[in-house]
């Protein structure tokens, strides 16, 4: 993907445009870590990328950006510019094209995010930073208190940026990380839950939950039950705990997965009806919270006896028939019943068995 994007490039290059991969490609590459989301800053303005690239998608050309779709693999680019003014402490209100590769970092988050990579594959180092990814310390480009009021956004990328790669953050941009976390009550909501689930989906979650609760950013982000939750590898699990439905952004379906493992989580130990009952993903990220063997529990499900209700070998019509009677709701109570008793082990599965049990108790 990387030669794809030094062809981007050259192609830039040989038009007269500077053209740079830029951000957190080249960072990740200094760091040894695999990445596929490549960014490129040119100073072709989008009209410009559109006369030279085919397959090209216009993504917010208020700001320059778009989207090349190069050999199969897409590409975010960006016309370098100036930031004139910002409004609700998130975008800027103008922008201006520039032909100034150094202007242009300048504008950016982290010095972390402001090393380049030209044609050739050379690590350019501009604004002299590299020491910082080398000491893994993250600070602002230029003085925090500008650039985090700038865009509140920073200050949960500052928060994940630390989780995933592992580095301490500066002090004075920590200063002011907790400074202005009161502005993360106007973000976008779906921009916090992007953030969050990738500070919970890190190997390093427990970093991440310690620098939310320690720059104080839990009120701001509702998430005022972080710090006694147990931090599993499943972000349902994770966000079930923290019970945030009515104000993060969640599916119908993950609505009711949370719902149904909150009632999951009153139960002291799994039977084989409650495994049968809730299913073995919920029982599973139960197991977690829980500190309970999850291979044990997939042998448990794995030798239950039924798994659907279509598996029990007598039918609701069968019933009916058995008692001479027309169908009803005491069908499902029957069913409900026998139910349990096949996954307890008190009935076999057999159509003979169950039709003698149905006579001798409900005939």
């Amino acid at each position: 993907m990387e030669e794809k994007a030094l062809d981007i490039l050259k192609t830039l290059n040989s038009n007269g445009y500077l053209a740079y991969i830029v951000g957190g490609y080249v960072r990740d590459y200094l760091l040894d870590r695999k990445t596929n989301d490549i960014d490129i800053c040119t100073s072709a303005t989008p009209k410009e990328i559109l006369k030279l690239f085919d397959n090209v998608i216009v993504s917010d050309i208020a700001y320059g950006c778009v989207v090349v779709i190069y050999k199969g693999h897409k590409y975010d680019m960006t016309t370098l510019r100036k930031e004139i003014k910002y409004e609700d402490n998130r975008k800027p209100v103008k922008i201006k094209y520039i032909k100034d590769i150094k202007r242009d970092l300048l504008r950016r988050d982290f010095t972390i995010n402001t090393l380049c990579m030209d044609q050739n594959g050379n690590i350019l180092d501009i604004l002299n930073v590299k020491k910082d990814l080398e000491n893994k310390i993250l600070k602002t480009v230029g003085n925090p208190r500008y650039r985090i009021k700038e865009d509140s956004l920073r200050i949960l990328r500052c928060i994940r940026f630390s989780t995933i790669l592992d580095f301490n953050i500066d002090k004075k941009t920590k200063y002011y990380l907790s400074k202005y976390s009161y502005l993360l009550k106007k973000l976008s909501i779906n921009r916090k839950k992007e953030e969050l689930d990738r500070i919970f989906s890190s190997k390093n979650k427990e970093r991440g939950r310690k620098l939310l609760i320690e720059v104080g950013l839990t009120n701001a982000l509702d998430i005022s039950k972080l710090s006694n939750i147990t931090l599993c590898t499943d972000l349902i699990g994770i966000w079930c705990q923290l019970e945030v439905d009515d104000i993060y952004p969640f599916t119908k379906i993950e609505k009711e997965q949370m719902r149904k493992l909150r009632e999951l989580l009153t139960y002291d130990s799994l039977d084989n009806y409650a495994l049968y009952k809730y299913g073995l993903y919920l029982c599973t990220v139960y197991a977690d919270i829980k500190g309970i063997s999850k291979r044990n529990l997939n042998t448990k499900y794995s030798n239950l006896p039924i798994l659907t209700r279509k598996d029990i070998n007598i039918t609701g019509k069968d019933i009916s028939e058995i008692l001479g009677r027309k169908p009803g709701e005491y069908i499902k109570e029957i069913i409900e019943d026998i139910e349990r008793n096949i996954l307890n082990d008190k009935l076999t599965n057999e159509y003979d068995v169950l039709k003698e049990y149905i006579l001798k108790k409900y005939k």
